[in-house]
């Protein structure tokens, strides 16, 4: 099949390459035309428009950066998508925005598929990411082996809206972790424990996590640059504090680590790192979590 991938992004550019690595016939676009160039040389074609993409492709696939611009696009490339086309929504996205999202593309005669994944940009490098497809079991069948190539562990959910409250719980409790092993790593630190052996020994223990793993060592080695920054972390809290307003469900530990993302904007803007949570830490206390053989970014 012949895909239009829309948002070429740190996720968006690297699940598109896998679908090109794979053999499929890819067909791109960004508002940044720069972002397009890697994946041209591969082999995908540059669209002149998410318009001129919708029209020449058999499926659209989108990743953007909020669902404002969900909407957008959506709204642009529903008159010209072919007849049959499906959506494929790999943006993060609150479940009501999911289904009112669905409801417009009906409205267009296109069947929508929401597909967040989780797992970390460097996993999706590797078409080795996690994917979490929500929607009709046909458009699942339908793009299975598209999953295949971008990632290697695929579930599907159930209908529509049920892929956006798993993602915000995978979401929540990788922020959660994060925090958690801020606080351990300056424990460690300030009890005068050699940092590096303290990462490995908590990475071989039961209070060992895979944020430990990936971005307890972007910590230690400063870069703190897992390419997710505070902005879009806030964001997905925010989903999650609203599900459990909805659904009952008193979210202590959420609540804290949204009160310490909004010191972490508050502090270095919301472009900054993710993992700078650990850096409001280390400013409070005077006392760096550094260590050597600990690399900038996750390959």
């Amino acid at each position: 099949m012949h895909y239009g991938y829309i948002g070429l992004g740190n996720l968006g550019a690297a699940c598109a390459g896998c679908l090109v690595k794979d053999g499929f016939k890819v067909t791109v676009f960004d508002l940044n035309r720069n972002l397009a160039e890697p994946l041209v040389a591969q082999g995908a074609v540059l669209a002149t428009s998410a318009e001129d993409l919708a029209a020449s492709v058999d499926h659209v696939i989108t990743c953007l950066p909020s669902p404002a611009v969900s909407e957008r696009v959506l709204r642009n490339i529903l008159p010209h998508m072919k007849p049959a086309a499906s959506w494929v929504e790999m943006s993060t996205l609150g479940r009501d925005e999911v289904l009112k999202l669905a409801a417009v593309a009906e409205a267009g005669g296109v069947q929508m598929m929401e597909l967040p994944v989780t797992g970390g940009v460097h996993l999706a490098y590797q078409g080795k990411i996690t994917m979490l497809a929500g929607g009709d079991r046909n458009l699942y069948d339908l793009h299975y082996k598209a999953m295949q190539a971008m990632g290697d562990r695929i579930f599907h959910m159930g209908p529509l809206g049920s892929s956006s409250i798993i993602k915000v719980i995978t979401n929540m409790l990788a922020f959660i972790h994060l925090k958690a092993t801020s606080e351990a790593l300056m424990l460690a630190k300030r009890g005068g424990l050699d940092l590096g052996q303290a990462w490995h020994a908590i990475a071989a223990s039961s209070g060992n996590s895979f944020v430990h793993e990936t971005e307890g060592a972007l910590i230690l080695n400063g870069s703190y640059d897992i390419a997710f920054n505070i902005d879009l972390a806030l964001k997905d809290l925010g989903f999650a504090l609203g599900f459990g307003k909805e659904f009952g469900v008193p979210l202590d530990l959420a609540s804290m680590t949204n009160q310490t993302y909004i010191a972490a904007k508050a502090a270095y803007g919301g472009e900054a790192q993710s993992p700078m949570i650990a850096k409001l830490l280390e400013d409070l206390l005077g006392t760096d979590l550094r260590a050597d053989g600990f690399p900038a970014r996750l390959e």
